[in-house]
């Protein structure tokens, strides 16, 4: 019951009602990502090409999608990561979510939300400071 009013009443906890709707009528799945995310295909979209989207799990969150479906969600690539033989390389990291606005987000040295001193500027560029 909990989930169905979050789908009629939130556009942010997985699918609405719309999507839910346009997913049963035209909607093919074509495969699954490591997170949870399922992603279809079906109907035409404004430029005449194939529509693509992705029904989340949990929270819609567009830096929840791997690399390889974010190429095949922006037409990028035809074949679909679930119909792609890929072997990740030893070079590749794992993917990681976006961070912004956590814990975990890249704060440089200097910043305010970071203790410690910028490191002094270098070359031809000095930074402005007032009455200078």
């Amino acid at each position: 019951m909990m989930k169905l009013m979050l789908q009629i009443f939130t556009w942010w906890n997985g699918q609405t009602m719309g999507t839910r709707f346009h997913t049963w009528r035209f909607g093919t799945r074509v495969g699954e990502d490591e997170l949870g995310n399922v992603y279809y295909t079906g109907g035409k979209d404004s430029e005449g090409r194939t529509r693509r989207w992705v029904i989340y799990n949990g929270y819609a969150e567009a830096s929840a999608i791997p690399p390889g479906w974010h190429g095949w969600m922006h037409h990028r690539t035809d074949v679909s990561p679930a119909d792609e033989q890929y072997k990740a390389r030893d070079w590749e990291v794992a993917h990681r979510a976006n961070q912004t606005g956590s814990a975990n987000a890249y704060r440089p040295i200097g910043s305010i939300a970071r203790p410690g001193e910028r490191p002094r500027v270098t070359g031809d560029y000095d930074a402005w400071t007032p009455r200078s």
